[in-house]
């Protein structure tokens, strides 16, 4: 018997080390992202905590209006569904609109039709274009916000003008209503809006920005005055705080993916969009014609010529091959026949002095140096030893 060594199995695979080595930096790199993101969304959800919530005694809650207005006989409640919303809508009601904007289409044009001729006041909070121009028609909001937070009355609402200036700055709005009162201009677009209802003794009015409510800002300025006033001219004031669990926003017409999308994401998106292909610009620019370089080993002729030829045969570029053996013969038949390598390819120079050396056809050496390229390619092999017959011919003594 005779014993058979067996050899190791030698595996291809890559190791747990080389995968780690290859991985690492991508690894890194999606670990600091999620910290970054869990580390701003703390942050996020510490500062605005409660935001606008007459519950909550946090910076930017709003209990201290709440209570302010309890002791001056006006009570607070909350709701957080649109139907609750619409059932308390009344002329002896303020209906507050906490986040407008997370409103549906369908939503806000029933709580429209619910308000508008209710009697009451509807407060809307910061309503930019998506919502303001279905709760408030003809109250379009300005893209551009105010550049200051504090702003003057400069105008004649006797609540604008008994607070003086306050924290009104943000959204801009324009409106068509003439008999609307517009307050608190920046850049002459008011931060502030009255619109009277067209029936029922109502009104609406459109806040630019949420701070008067905020617990940290009501003793600032004159927001403490401006938001009792506001929100205490009838004696029920209802808090709506839009809830997306809410089954209204459910049905009916939905926001797409890109409605949900802040502006500012879009215009970073087209400006990366931008920058990435000035850089691809950039990158492909061309600086200057091609510098041949010497290849680092010497490769054989006849290797250089195999593996051209196997390109032109599998590209079946029969054209290119039989221009390729052409021009060559051309090239080392001129100077046999006494004409200027650069005249070779001319063919009212190569061709008379080739007859007079072989006393031949000068049609037949025309179709053979200068005709059309081979059909297939039992022609093109016809070809190429014809060229080898017409060279020794020629170089025969």
């Amino acid at each position: 018997m005779t014993a058979q060594a067996t050899l190791p199995a030698t595996s291809t695979a890559p190791t747990a080390r080389q995968i780690w080595t290859r991985t690492r930096g991508i690894t890194l790199a999606v670990v600091l992202l999620l910290a970054a993101a869990v580390a701003m969304a703390a942050v996020r959800s510490t500062d605005r905590h409660g935001a606008l919530d007459p519950r909550s005694a946090d910076p930017y809650g709003s209990r201290a209006i709440a209570q302010l207005l309890a002791d001056r006989g006006v009570s607070t409640r909350v709701v957080t569904t649109l139907d609750e919303a619409r059932a308390a809508a009344g002329p002896d009601t303020t209906l507050l609109v906490a986040v407008p904007d997370l409103l549906t289409t369908r939503q806000q044009d029933r709580l429209h039709t619910a308000t508008a001729a209710s009697g009451g006041r509807t407060v809307l909070v910061a309503a930019d274009s998506w919502s303001v121009e279905r709760l408030a028609p003809g109250v379009t909001a300005d893209p551009a916000t105010s550049s200051r937070s504090t702003l003057s009355p400069h105008c004649a609402l006797p609540e604008a003008r008994r607070a003086g200036s306050a924290d009104t700055g943000g959204i801009r709005y324009t409106t068509t209503h003439l008999d609307a009162d517009a307050c608190y201009p920046s850049a002459r677009l008011a931060t502030l809006l009255r619109v009277p209802a067209a029936s029922g003794g109502g009104d609406t009015i459109i806040l630019g920005a949420p701070d008067i409510l905020f617990n940290n800002r009501l003793d600032k300025q004159g927001n403490a005055s401006l938001a009792l006033q506001l929100l205490g001219s009838r004696p029920h004031l209802i808090w709506y705080l839009p809830s997306l669990a809410d089954t209204s926003a459910t049905t009916g017409d939905q926001k797409n993916f890109l409605d949900l999308l802040p502006s500012g994401w879009l215009w970073g998106t087209l400006q990366l969009f931008i920058a990435a292909a000035l850089a691809a610009f950039w990158r492909a620019r061309r600086f200057g014609p091609l510098v041949p370089e010497r290849l680092p080993v010497a490769i054989r002729a006849s290797e250089t010529a195999e593996g051209r030829a196997r390109l032109y045969r599998k590209a079946n570029a029969r054209d290119r091959a039989a221009a390729a053996l052409r021009s060559a013969t051309r090239t080392r038949l001129a100077p046999l026949v006494g004409v200027p390598v650069t005249q070779a390819h001319t063919p009212e120079a190569l061709l008379p002095a080739l007859s007079a050396h072989l006393a031949g056809n000068g049609q037949t050496l025309h179709s053979l140096l200068f005709g059309p390229p081979p059909g297939d390619d039992a022609a093109l092999i016809a070809l190429t030893d014809q060229l080898d017959a017409l060279e020794r011919e020629v170089r025969r003594p």
